[in-house]
C-alpha cells in the first residue's frame, strides 16, 4: 500500500481532514451529557444546535485555510461543486444516536478529488476511534493499517444496514434478497458499521437514503482498505446527481456477488 508520507500533497490534506475532526469532536465532546432536544427535517430525521455548530465551524476553516475549495455539507448546502477540490461534511452522523447517548455517532469529513470520493477521515469520539484513508491507496484505524477481510462465500457474509425504515417497499424487497442470502444482518450501528467493515470486522454493508456527505468519507476509507462502493446499479458515488442507495463491500468479487440481487 502507499502510505501518505510518499506524497506530501495528500499527507498536508490528510493531516487537515484530522485538523477539522480535532475540532470536531471537542464540539461533540462539549455536548455529549446535555440532554439534548432535537429538530426534526423535512425527511423526518434528527437535527441538534450541535450539528450546525460543527458544521458552521468546520466551513470556517475550510474559507480559512482552502478559499479555492468547494464544501457540500448537511445542513447548509454547497458550494463550489466544480472546484477540483470539494470537501464534504456531515458534521454528526448518526444524531439520533447522539440524542439517545449510543455511542456510534461522530462526524464524516471526506474530500472529492475532480468529484470522486478520494480522501477520508470517520471520527467517533465517544468511543475515541478514527479511520482514515485515501481511495485505493490506504487506510488506518487510531494510525494502525487495516485492510478487509477476503470473503469466502455471500452465505457466511455478516451484512449490515444503517436503517431499514429509509427503504422504500421495493428497496425493501431487495434488501430482503440479501438478507435471505448472508448468514447474519446486523441494523442501527450508523456510519460505524462501514469503519467496521473498512477494518476487517464485517464483508458488506447495504444501505438506503444516504446522501453524499453519508457516502463519501467512508467510499474513501474503505476503497483504501481494499472494500468497494457503489450505488445499486454499480455507479460510484457522485455529488451530482447523487443516489440514495448504496452498496460497500469488502472485495470487488463480492460486490459483482451483491450487485445483482440489488437489481
Amino acid at each position: 500500500m502507499t502510505e501518505p508520507g510518499a506524497d506530501p500533497h495528500t499527507r498536508e490534506l490528510l493531516a487537515f481532514a484530522e485538523r477539522l475532526a480535532d475540532e470536531a469532536r471537542k464540539l461533540l465532546a462539549a455536548a455529549a451529557d446535555d440532554v439534548v432536544r432535537p429538530d426534526i427535517k423535512a425527511d423526518n430525521s434528527y437535527v441538534t444546535a450541535t450539528d450546525r455548530a460543527i458544521e458552521s465551524r468546520l466551513r470556517e476553516i475550510v474559507a480559512d485555510a482552502h478559499p479555492g475549495h468547494g464544501v457540500l455539507g448537511e445542513e447548509f448546502g454547497a458550494h463550489g461543486l466544480d472546484a477540483d477540490y470539494v470537501w464534504v461534511l456531515d458534521p454528526l452522523d448518526g444524531t439520533a444516536a447522539f440524542v439517545a447517548g449510543v455511542p456510534v455517532y461522530g462526524t464524516l469529513i471526506g474530500l472529492a478529488r475532480q468529484g470522486s470520493p478520494w480522501l477520508g477521515v470517520m471520527d467517533y469520539p465517544a468511543t475515541a476511534e478514527r479511520w482514515t484513508g485515501v481511495h485505493g491507496a490506504f487506510a488506518r484505524h487510531n494510525g494502525a493499517p487495516v485492510r478487509t477481510r477476503p470473503s469466502a462465500d455471500l452465505g457466511s457474509a455478516l451484512a449490515t444496514c444503517s436503517n431499514p425504515d429509509f427503504f422504500s417497499a421495493s428497496d425493501a424487497e431487495r434488501l430482503a434478497r440479501v438478507r435471505a442470502r448472508v448468514q447474519y444482518t446486523l441494523y442501527g450501528a450508523s456510519s460505524y458499521a462501514f469503519g467496521l467493515l473498512a477494518a476487517g470486522r464485517t464483508d458488506l454493508a447495504v444501505d438506503c437514503g444516504l446522501k453524499p456527505y453519508d457516502v463519501f468519507a467512508p467510499a474513501a476509507v474503505i476503497s483504501g482498505a481494499g472494500g468497494h462502493v457503489s450505488d445499486w446499479a454499480g455507479a460510484p458515488p457522485s455529488l451530482t446527481p447523487p443516489s440514495t442507495t448504496y452498496l460497500s463491500t469488502s472485495t470487488p468479487t463480492l460486490h459483482q456477488e451483491v450487485l445483482p440481487l440489488l437489481v
